[in-house]
Order: C-alpha cells, then structure tokens, then sequence
C-alpha cells in the first residue's frame, strides 16, 4: 500500500477540547487531523478514510479503546495506534500493547512526547510499508522470467492448480498450449546467444500480443513456452492454434537485421476431453503432444491423443472391421506412449543415484555403450540389444535403496555393509518387476554380480546358467569400474583394467562375453576411438 504524502490522524476522544486542541498543534506541525468522539464514529472514519495514526482515550462512551485497537488491526495492521488515558495502570498497559498499540500515554498529554512518538511511529510505519513494497516486487520477479519479462515455471504451477479447479468447479472448458521453437541451438551457435536472447524476446512479445486478456504466457523453459487459454474448448485450441502456426510459418523475426523464421511445433491439450484429472498430468499429456509436434518434423501442431468420450460413442455408434481396426491402432499408440512415458520416469529415478553415487551418471552412459558393442559382436538380435541397453542403464538402480556412508565409504566395507550392497540388484529388479514391458531386464538385473564359477551373489548362478544379458553387463561393469575414480581409489589405465578383466575369464566372466569385449575394443582402438568414446 503507497502511503499518502500528508499523514493523516485520527483522534478518538469523547473530551472535545482534547481533540480541538490536538488537531491545532499537529496541524502547525504539518499533520492532517481529524477528531471523533465515539468507537462508532472512529470505525466509519477508518472504513471510509486511510489514517496512518489513531490516538485514543482508552475509556470512551460506547465501549473502551481495546476493542478499537482489535478492529484498527484487523483494518491494517501498520497504522500506529497511540493510547491516552487518564487513569494509567500496570495491567492496562500491558492489555494496550498486547493488542498491538504503538505507545501509551498519560493524561495530561506531553505534547514533546507525543511529537516524538508520532515521528517514531511513522517512520517505523514507513518502514514497513517499504519492505511490503520491496516483498511484493521481489514476489512479483521471482514469478516472472527475467529475459522475456513472461511468467516462469513457478507462476505456471499455481496459475494451472487454480485454473484448473475452476474449471472442474464451474464444469467449464480448459486449454494449454505448450509451444517449441526448433533447432533454436543452431541461431545460437551461428549467431551467438545475445542474438538469441533477442529473438526470445521477441517471439515472447508476438506471442503475448496474439492471445486474449485473459490468457496467460509462460516461459516453460530455453525455448519452450506454454499458454494457458480459461474458458476453451480442444476445438477453440486448435483452431487458435493453426491461425498462429499460418501465421507464424510467414512471420520474419529481426526484420530489420538477419530477418528469420522460426520453425514452431505446438502441443495441445484440452479438459475435460483429454480425461486429464490433476494439474501435473495435464502438463505430461501436453507435453507428450508437443513431442509428437516434433516428431512430425516441426511446423507442426498435435493434440494429445487420448480416447475422448466421443471417440468412444463413434466406435459404439458404428461397430464393424473398419472401426475395430482404428480402436486397436489407437490403444496401440497410446501404449507405446504409455511406455515411453513410463520408462523416462524410471531412468529419471536412476539418474537420481548419481545424488548418492557421484559416479553413476558417467558410468551408466558408458555401459550403455558397452554393451551395445558386446551385443553386436556377439550377433543379438535388435529387440536383446535393446534390453541390454535398458539392462545397462537400470543395473544400479537398486543403490537407491543403500545408505549413502556405505556408497561414500573411502575405506574397506564391514562385512555387513558389504552384505547390505550385495541387496542392490534385488531391490533394482524388485523395482521393474511389475513393469510389464521391461520383464526382460529383470534378470540382466538381477544377475549382474553373479561370477562365472558360481561365487557370486545374489543367487550363486554358474556358468551358462547365468542370463546372457547379466554376462555381458557384469563384464562392462566391472571395466567401467576399474576405469572410474572411486571414493576408494584412482581410476585404473585401460591397459590394467583390461589385464584385469582378462585374469577374471573363466572365474569371474564367460570367455565368450570378455574375447567379444576384446573384439570390441580393437575395433574402437584402429578407429582412434576409445570404448565409451561413442555414444549410442
């Protein structure tokens, strides 16, 4: 709240010389001032009018001061309030000042006092006033994207949650938009990130120009934005979307200067016809919409494709081999995107233990390729290469579930911490068990420690009993180790690992698996690349 320039106060005193005679002396000091007689009076005043102090007598006709001191607060609670009275006691000025009073003075009033109580009071209200006002901006930047001057993530979770509980209150329609500008890395790299900037924000101010006043902008992140549009409908989305796609597809960004088009793909996603039912599951369909957008080739708009409840009354309403056909390719897409949905939610909890293992983000990309370069010398087949990639990605998984002195520990483990990290692949392959479509990583997982002479855990598997896919893992395990700086150890050199690796052959690893993993390595070694050089 902006404070006035002149202050104004009220005083609340049934004595009216008390008042006549305050307001003259405050007023020779600058100070606007008004006086009443009553609490009825002194409630309409502060009602009606902004005070920045009251003074009161604590005893008037219709009730006592304490009572106006509550409402004052409740009214604001910055405006100084200074007590009179004429029959001044230890509990009663306790009673003021608890309530929230500024002062309490004696009648009769020392005017020198009063003077330098009201100049106190006011500057501490000034104060405050000053820190509401910095609080308030400092909320409002906090919530707002400091290049494009669009709101932020932050904005967007709490706008969605009560737009969206408005929606389902008031059974009204709801839209975002979630919008990408493409191969955005390229103008960066060719003209740098200061022009990049520029073309932010100015896609941001075409974008804030084109939508209603209601609609709300938001910057998602890098190039990514998103709109919420209240009151639309998945047919008003679309075809506010396809207008700003024609448009956008002749619209030149900078066209004083390098003049550019941006390549724009939009996601769509609409309640209540997507069955979507929290906000966080609207944002996943639109997201996964804006990734089928992409998929497409950019230029693009896609609307999520969940089975809406008119898509259902058209197969109902028209049965037949035609009808069928559309229905199982349409639960087949969504359960490919259920799947892809879930299997990056499962990696983004793998990739949590790098929090708890330094290491494990590093080592985990380095398996991945590893494996597939096992996997294809040893002529698997493309659906075994794939497991073993997700097999070589989710083998640690279950280190979520170790204490975090064990993975850190710098010296030997105890025999029973060593028998709680023996429990990881147990707990990793109890973790995917029920996920239907990864059953055939389970026992890459499960199995991943076991020794080819039988003397691992967590089964004691010999030989060929022991899973392919936990072979070869064991084996790219255990190099990609040896070859990592661990809290316990420098990193070894290629040639010592391998040498090491090579000693576990018949013991440790299936000699097949560690002379394709030499293969491999030769390979790499005659194309100058090293064996995690090569991403896959």
């Amino acid at each position: 709240m902006k404070m006035k320039k002149t202050n104004n106060l009220l005083v609340v005193d049934d004595d009216s010389n008390i008042c006549l005679n305050l307001k003259d002396i405050l007023f020779e000091d600058g100070y606007k001032v008004k006086g009443v007689g009553t609490l009825k009076q002194a409630e309409k005043e502060l009602i009606n009018n902004f005070y920045n102090v009251v003074m009161l007598d604590l005893k008037l006709p219709d009730g006592d001061g304490i009572t106006l001191i509550k409402k004052i607060k409740r009214i604001n609670k910055d405006i100084v309030v200074i007590m009179f009275t004429g029959y001044a006691s230890l509990e009663s000025s306790i009673a003021v000042l608890n309530e929230g009073a500024f002062a309490y003075l004696q009648k009769p009033i020392n005017m020198d006092e009063l003077r330098i109580i009201i100049k106190k009071g006011l500057n501490l209200q000034k104060l405050s006033m000053d820190n509401l006002q910095l609080l308030a901006k400092l909320k409002e930047l906090s919530l707002k994207d400091p290049l494009t001057d669009l709101y932020n993530y932050r904005y967007l979770r709490e706008r969605l949650f009560a737009e969206f509980k408005r929606a389902k209150r008031n059974g009204s329609s709801l839209s975002i938009i979630m919008i990408d500008i493409g191969y955005f890395k390229s103008i960066n790299d060719t003209y740098g990130h200061q022009f990049g900037d520029l073309i932010l924000k100015e896609f941001a101010k075409w974008l804030s120009d084109a939508v209603r006043v209601n609609d709300v902008v938001v910057r998602y992140g890098g190039e990514e934005f998103l709109l919420i549009l209240p009151d639309t409908d998945q047919k008003g989305s679309m075809t506010f979307g396809e207008r700003q796609l024609a448009i956008l597809k002749e619209k030149v960004f900078d066209s004083k200067g390098k003049k550019i088009k941006l390549k724009i793909s939009m996601g769509i996603s609409s309640y209540p016809e997507n069955g979507v039912n929290t906000e966080s599951t609207f944002l996943n369909s639109v997201d996964q919409a804006l990734r089928e957008a992409k998929d497409r080739g950019g230029n693009n708009l896609y609307v999520y494709g969940g089975i809406s409840k008119r898509y259902l009354n058209n197969i109902i309403e028209k049965p037949g081999k035609e009808t069928i056909s559309k229905l199982k390719e349409k639960l087949h897409k969504m359960k490919n995107r259920v799947n892809q949905t879930l299997l990056e939610s499962i990696y983004a909890f793998a990739r949590a233990i790098e929090a708890k293992d330094c290491y494990t983000c590093e080592h985990a990309e380095c398996m991945v390729s590893i494996v597939i370069q096992i996997g294809k010398e040893l002529k698997l087949s493309n659906k075994e290469i794939e497991s073993l990639k997700h097999a070589a990605t989710l083998h640690d998984l279950g280190k979520i579930g170790i204490p975090d002195k064990i993975l850190h520990k710098r010296t030997k483990l105890t025999k029973k911490e060593y028998e709680k990290i023996k429990k990881h692949p147990q707990i990793g392959a109890e973790i995917i068990r029920c996920i239907h479509f990864l059953e055939s990583v389970v026992p890459a997982v499960l199995y991943h420690h076991e020794r080819f002479d039988g003397k691992g855990y967590a089964k004691g598997l010999k030989g060929k009993d022991i899973p392919l896919a936990a072979r070869i893992i064991s084996v790219a395990d255990v190099y990609q180790a040896l070859t990592s700086d661990r809290p316990y150890r420098k990193a070894f050199k290629e040639e010592e690992a391998m040498k090491i690796v090579k000693e576990g052959i018949g013991t440790q690893f299936d000699p097949d698996v560690v002379k394709s993993f030499i293969r491999t390595i030769e390979k790499q070694k005659k194309k100058g690349k090293g064996i995690c050089k090569k991403k896959f």
